[in-house]
């Protein structure tokens, strides 16, 4: 499933997937992948993203 959610809050911020990437420690294409669903991150993985967005997990991962 894919994670409009946080392409939202990376496009919010004015970040493209490669600088949401290096904020983090990551490649831009683990980026891409989360959002178009094709990877599952860690918690921690999850906890940078939010840190870096600016939000929560629930804001980001949870699915309503």
């Amino acid at each position: 499933m894919k994670n409009l959610k946080l392409k939202a809050a990376r496009v919010e911020r004015d970040l493209t997937q490669a600088e949401l990437a290096d904020r983090i420690g990551v490649t831009r294409q683990t980026i891409g992948a989360i959002e178009k669903g094709d990877y599952n991150p860690t918690i921690n993985l999850c906890l940078k993203i939010c840190k870096a967005l600016g939000k929560t997990l629930d804001e980001l991962f949870w699915e309503d």
